[in-house]
């Protein structure tokens, strides 16, 4: 059955109108108009509790799952890196933490979402990474596809799992807005990531991108590059700015 406008535990206020019933007024929060997500698909899904922490709990356990896939290599990194070097965990992670930030506005439509700048900084970070990730798995996996194809979970289940991270981004917008200030931070740990991944292979030393079964090629060090280009671009493009 297809989500309808009005959210389980919300009122019918039309989207013209504001969180407080005001007829007419414009949203007080984001409106969602650059995500390729439906606005009341969001609506479902974020304004529901059932819904809501159904997701939230499904992020949380892929933090789990991610950072089992890592310990084996985790002995070999500076514990400091792990943030950095265990992307998988770290989108979700994000994600679960920008989710968690609607726990408080259950009730009221996500007009009503307070935004202020730190929460811009986190709901752009998890899109950036989210997306990242997501691209990132996919051009490694078919680059590298005689190694893992057709391997039911390290293809397939790999490959689909790390795909719905995108979908999953494009839920932000809905909720969050960004600023420069975050664009360009995004956009520096991003490529700060990369480096770190990929720059010590130059001077012949081991790198810290995920584990990989077979050595990473110039071209996938260069697709990552153009992937966090290309993830801060469209959350730039997916975001609104704050108000005044």
């Amino acid at each position: 059955m297809e989500p309808s406008d009005t959210a389980p535990g919300t009122d019918a206020r039309t989207d013209g109108g504001s969180s407080d019933g005001t007829p007419g007024a414009p949203p007080t929060g984001p409106t969602g108009t650059g995500s390729p997500v439906p606005r009341r698909w969001a609506r479902y899904y974020l304004e529901n509790a059932p819904s809501l922490v159904w997701l939230l709990f499904a992020n949380v356990t892929a933090v789990f799952v991610g950072i089992h896939f890592y310990l084996p290599s985790l002995p070999d990194v500076e514990t400091l890196l792990w943030p950095l070097y265990m992307d998988s965990p770290v989108a979700v992670g994000l994600m679960a933490l920008s989710l968690a930030t609607l726990l408080g506005n259950l009730g009221n439509r996500l007009d009503a979402v307070a935004t202020n700048r730190v929460l811009a900084y986190l709901h752009t970070l998890a899109f950036v990474w989210l997306v990242k990730t997501g691209l990132w798995t996919a051009l490694a996996l078919n680059l590298q596809v005689a190694a893992y194809f057709p391997d039911t979970w390290n293809y397939f289940g790999v490959l689909v799992t790390h795909l719905c991270f995108i979908p999953e981004a494009y839920l932000l917008p809905h909720y969050g807005r960004t600023t420069r200030g975050a664009l360009a931070t995004a956009l520096a740990l991003a490529l700060g990531n990369d480096l770190l991944d990929y720059g010590p292979l130059a001077l012949g030393q081991a790198g810290y991108h995920p584990p990989l079964r077979c050595d990473p090629g110039l071209v996938l060090v260069a697709g990552t590059v153009a992937i966090s280009l290309l993830s801060v671009g469209l959350a730039a493009r997916a975001f609104e700015r704050p108000v005044g």
